[in-house]
Parts: C-alpha cells; sequence; structure tokens
C-alpha cells in the first residue's frame, strides 16, 4: 500500500516534535506560550494523542508534552480562557483521558471545579453587561478567549451541568436584539473593531459573522450542543434567529455563495455588504468555519435543503480559483491544511449528493500543502521552525499534522482534538 505523501509530513513532524526536551532553544513554545493552546505544548500534545489513539505513536509522547505544560503552576481565573492557562490544559488532558480509562482524572475534577467558578463568574458579569443595555466584547463570547470557548469544553465534559445550561442559556440571549444610542443592533454587535480594540476603520464597531471571534462561533456551539440532546429554553429559535443573519448578508459571486467576515454600522444602516473582493474561504473567517457551521445547525433542525446548501457552499469554496488564491499558507486556522479537514469533517455528516463532491476536492488541497516531490523531512524542518507558524497547533506545524492526519488516511478522527474549534 502507497503512503500518502500528506502522512509522509505528518509522521516527519511527529518526529522532529517527539521530545520537548529537543525543541530548538529559545523556542517560544516552552517559555511564553508554556500554557497556550494555539502555540505551545497543549496543542502539539493533541497531535500526539491522535497518533496514539490511531496506534500510530507511542502515548510517552503525549504525555512528555502534557508534562512540559504542567510544569510550573497553570493560570486559572481572570487570566485564563479556553486557550490559555488550565482551560487550554484542560481539553488536551481530557483528549488523552478519553483514551486511558482512569488517568488524570483528579486533576481533571479539580481543574473542572475550577472553570465551573471561572465560567459562572464570566457569566454573571456577561448578564449584568446585557442589563445594563452595554454592548460585549468579542473576548466575552468568542471561541478564543470566551464563553463559547468554555461551552466546547463542557459539552464534552459534562453536557448535562447547570454549567452547560447557563451557558447555553447566555448563548440564547446573546442572540437578542440590543438597544444602543437608540439603534437597534444584534446581540452581539461588538463596539470595537475584530482586534478587540478601538478601530478607527470601525466607527461604531462591528457585527463578527466568525468562528473564531463571531457569531458563527455561537451558531456552532448551539448546534453541537442541540445534536447532543443538550437543548435550552429558545434554544431553536436562537439558531434561526442567526441563520437568518447569515441569509440576510449572504453574498452571490461566480464563486458561489459568501459571508462577510464582519458587518460594519455603516453596511447594517445601508443593508449592503462593502467590497465583494474574494477572500480566504477559512475556519477563523469565511466559507470553511460558517459552511461547516451552518451544516451542522441545519442537521440540529432536520432542515435537509439548509444542510446541502451549506455543504454546496463549502464545495464551490474549494473549487473556486480565485477563492483559493486568495489563501496563503498551510495551518490550520486559515490555510490549505484547515480546508482539507474542514473538508474532511463536514463530508463525515454530508448529504449522499454532497459527500463526494466535498471529498473530491480534498487531494488538492493536500497536494497544495504538500506539493508532489516535496522532501517531508525538510518541510517538517521549515515548519517547526519558522518564525510566525513555529511548532503549535493554530498556525504552526503541529496543527498541519493535526489537520492532514485523517484527510491523507481516510482513517477517522480517534480524538476530541478539534472540539475546541466547535467543528466536530
Amino acid at each position: 500500500m502507497t503512503t500518502h505523501p500528506a502522512l509522509g509530513l505528518v509522521d516527519a513532524i511527529a518526529a522532529q516534535l517527539a521530545d520537548p526536551d529537543t525543541v530548538p532553544r529559545g523556542s517560544r513554545a516552552l517559555s511564553s506560550d508554556r500554557q497556550h493552546l494555539a502555540y505551545g505544548p497543549p496543542g502539539i500534545a493533541l497531535l500526539h494523542i491522535e497518533l496514539a489513539a490511531n496506534g500510530l505513536g507511542p502515548w510517552h509522547r503525549a504525555h512528555d508534552w502534557l508534562a512540559a505544560a504542567s510544569r510550573q503552576p497553570l493560570t486559572s481565573g481572570p487570566a485564563s480562557h479556553p486557550f490559555y492557562g488550565v482551560p487550554a490544559f484542560a481539553h488536551a488532558l481530557t483528549c488523552a483521558a478519553d483514551h486511558l480509562p482512569g488517568s488524570y482524572q483528579r486533576a481533571l475534577d479539580a481543574m473542572d471545579a475550577q472553570i465551573a467558578v471561572d465560567v459562572g463568574r464570566r457569566l454573571d458579569a456577561a448578564h449584568r453587561r446585557i442589563d445594563a443595555g452595554r454592548l460585549p466584547q468579542l473576548a466575552e463570547f468568542d471561541a478564543i478567549r470566551g464563553l463559547i470557548g468554555y461551552g466546547a469544553y463542557l459539552l464534552r465534559r459534562n453536557p448535562g451541568s447547570s454549567t452547560m445550561r447557563a451557558v447555553l442559556d447566555y448563548c440564547v440571549r446573546l442572540t437578542e436584539p440590543i438597544t444602543h444610542h437608540g439603534e437597534s443592533l444584534p446581540g452581539w454587535w461588538a463596539e470595537t473593531g475584530p482586534s478587540g480594540s478601538p478601530d478607527d476603520r470601525f466607527p461604531g464597531g462591528h457585527a463578527n459573522t466568525g468562528m473564531a471571534h463571531g457569531i458563527g462561533g455561537v451558531l456552532a456551539l448551539l448546534a453541537l450542543a442541540a445534536r447532543n440532546r443538550s437543548v435550552t429554553d429558545g434554544h431553536h429559535a436562537a439558531l434561526r434567529t442567526i441563520l437568518a443573519w447569515l441569509d440576510r448578508w449572504k453574498e452571490k459571486t461566480s464563486g458561489g455563495p459568501v459571508w462577510p467576515y464582519w458587518v460594519t454600522q455603516g453596511e447594517l444602516r445601508s443593508g449592503r455588504p462593502g467590497s465583494s473582493a474574494p477572500r480566504r474561504p477559512s475556519w477563523c473567517y469565511g466559507t470553511a468555519g460558517l459552511a461547516r457551521a451552518q451544516q451542522l445547525a441545519a442537521l440540529a433542525l432536520g432542515d435537509a435543503s439548509r444542510q446541502i446548501a451549506a455543504e454546496n457552499a463549502l464545495v464551490a469554496a474549494l473549487t473556486d480559483p480565485e477563492q483559493l488564491k486568495a489563501t496563503t499558507d498551510n495551518g490550520l486556522c486559515h490555510g490549505f491544511s484547515g480546508l482539507a479537514h474542514a473538508a474532511a469533517r463536514t463530508a463525515d455528516d454530508a448529504h449522499p449528493s454532497t459527500a463526494g463532491k466535498l471529498r473530491a476536492a480534498i487531494p488538492t488541497l493536500l497536494a497544495a500543502v504538500i506539493p508532489p516531490g516535496t522532501d517531508p523531512e525538510l518541510m517538517a524542518t521549515a515548519l517547526i521552525q519558522d518564525e510566525e507558524g513555529g511548532p503549535g497547533l493554530l498556525d504552526g506545524a503541529a496543527g498541519i499534522a493535526l489537520a492532514l492526519l485523517a484527510p491523507s488516511t481516510a482513517a477517522p478522527h480517534r480524538s476530541a482534538w478539534d472540539a475546541c474549534l466547535l467543528i466536530a
């Protein structure tokens, strides 16, 4: 049996990241990013957990990276968030514990108790903010730093808990309009720019549609929870509210339907989106993440026509030369490996009329990551040493390897490593 070149790259990355003690000196992964899921050991551990769960690597590598993350105390409380500190480490540890019954339970129980306290404090602050008629910060609710990210973790660890129900109640409330300076705005309207800071390019703020920082993540969490039979009052109405918003701002282009990354105050008032220049169809922003979120919502609502439309939107994005031209890196967050992973995850749940088309798009995406004739060892070294990407999960080598594994082997995902991305 021939090995797909992408699997050779996965093996090379895993081998070069086998031991935390051999990562190049000065690497941020083991210093400033030690507790970070996106850039540090917790994310790199996820690669070795998935490989070990597939029987493709030893468990001790995963344990070594988890140990590297926890050599010093982990941050909790206001300074932590789903991608940093206790919650980030807990996600990685849970992925390992799922396959090692009885392991890590005392640590997980302690972290779950701390996470419940932290989520409770965040929810209290969020409801006070809504009661006062103030607009949210993106970090209040987004998948990386906010309550949606916590919800993704809770949905796996304890979907029937009162804390999970409280997060879902908050999500429903977030979809209700808010009146600000006499103007009715979506409840997720942020007064800042997409960076979360004041931005002169966004006078009056914006409504973010992305999976990482916007309403796409809220849609995905509500959909995943509903499919898991974890439902609260107003749950399905909230799903439909978000879907109606996305329908309102969907643009029909020659390359297929697309959604803006955000809606500005000027666009909201005119009812028309701004620039329709092709944008990359990534997980964090754009069609890859939003199509998957809408597919999950359609499955939760039993809406077959919407499901097929979402899947076809992703097929169009993955086969449109202009959108692919706008994709300029290989990373999980907004690169070609992330597109391959999104295609594989979407295909797993797809209608028979679209599943084949989604899978047919994957080989081209894999070839974009590792073109024929590429030396996987040299490429792995370059990815790990790259200053921008580095060895980590979100933009770096570990994430690329994880994203390539299932698409290049046609094997099912064994761990829930990508639950933090809200696409599964």
